[in-house]
């Protein structure tokens, strides 16, 4: 039936049964009704009760929906541009990074697999916020949905982050949340692009090898600068703080060289847009280091990294969001 009515996303779904959608809602302490967002363009508001009755359905543990419902939050704030990320032809997904206690609670691992659906939990708050998406908003293929070719995050694409492992403070941390305190940061971004530099202990070189990437998505896709995320695992984690970098030394480089000029294009098939006038513009992958969302996640083993680039350059920007508080109150 669920399925027929263009519930679902063609997966097996726990049936929303009023028990369960209680559960959700007193675990996030939430009432039914209270109003999540509000996506602007067409003036739909997502509630706690509708939202939760989607997140069962994905297969949410309760104590999971509090993480979905600062997902929701956070989506519908302006500068994330929900309604665009969600109908362009670019075919965008949402990630969905979680730090802070609730990581350990729902049982994340931020380790093996991190961007591949390493845990149950991570699956389904990602699966959740794609089925509020489809049955709330109207994003189905083909409808408000617009895609011309999507990426496999669309079904679900949500990491916790491996605080525990990592040498800097976390991403929460890193946009304003108090120590101890659970955050969700959502991000409009395209597929991962995996890297590999283990032929080297040098930070710069394996930034080197880093921006080349962020390079590539100026050339290939989107000359527009946004935040981009990079999701560092344990190696290259451990030759930066071997080499007593930090976050800030990090983006400041990546800010520096993932740079392209106009008349690069010249050698990837788009002269038709470089001529004289513009040869010589420089374009930055960032806006400023700040955009840089890093987070320690993946396996130990490999000198390997994943940038995660914008869908729009700076038009949508990464929102964090309190699980259970207002981060901004």
């Amino acid at each position: 039936m669920f399925e027929a009515r263009g519930w679902t996303d063609g997966l097996p779904i726990t049936p929303p049964t009023p028990d369960h959608v209680t559960a959700a809602l007193e675990a996030a302490l939430l009432e039914p009704g209270q109003v999540l967002g509000v996506e602007t363009v067409r003036g739909r508001a997502i509630t706690a009760q509708k939202a939760a009755i989607n997140a069962v359905m994905a297969g949410c543990r309760p104590r999971a929906f509090a993480v979905v419902a600062a997902a929701v939050e956070a989506m519908c704030d302006p500068a994330f541009l929900l309604h665009g990320a969600t109908s362009s032809t670019g075919g965008c997904a949402v990630l969905i990074i979680v730090n802070g206690p609730i990581r350990r609670e729902l049982g994340m691992t931020g380790t093996f697999n991190a961007l591949g659906g390493a845990d149950r939990a991570s699956l389904a708050i990602g699966r959740a916020v794609r089925l509020i998406f489809r049955n709330l908003l109207g994003v189905r293929p083909g409808e408000l949905d617009r895609s011309t070719l999507g990426h496999p995050g669309k079904l679900s694409y949500c990491l916790g982050e491996d605080e525990e492992g990592s040498p800097w403070p976390s991403l929460g941390t890193d946009r304003g949340a108090p120590a101890g305190a659970s955050t969700v940061t959502v991000f409009a971004a395209g597929s991962p692009r995996q890297i590999m530099n283990e032929w080297t202990t040098e930070p710069e070189a394996i930034l080197d090898t880093i921006a080349a990437e962020m390079r590539a998505n100026l050339l290939h896709y989107s000359i527009w600068a946004g935040n981009h995320c990079l999701v560092l695992p344990p190696q290259l984690r451990d030759r930066f703080a071997s080499a007593g970098w930090s976050k800030a030394d990090i983006r400041a480089y990546l800010y520096r060289h993932a740079r392209v000029r106009r008349g690069d294009w010249e050698r990837v098939g788009k002269a038709s847009v470089v001529s004289d006038a513009n040869r010589d513009q420089e374009y930055a992958a960032l806006q400023s280091p700040d955009d840089l969302l890093i987070v320690a996640a993946g396996g130990p083993a490999g000198g390997f990294a994943a940038v995660i680039p914008p869908w729009f350059g700076n038009k949508s920007r990464a929102v964090t969001a309190g699980v259970g508080f207002c981060l901004e109150c």
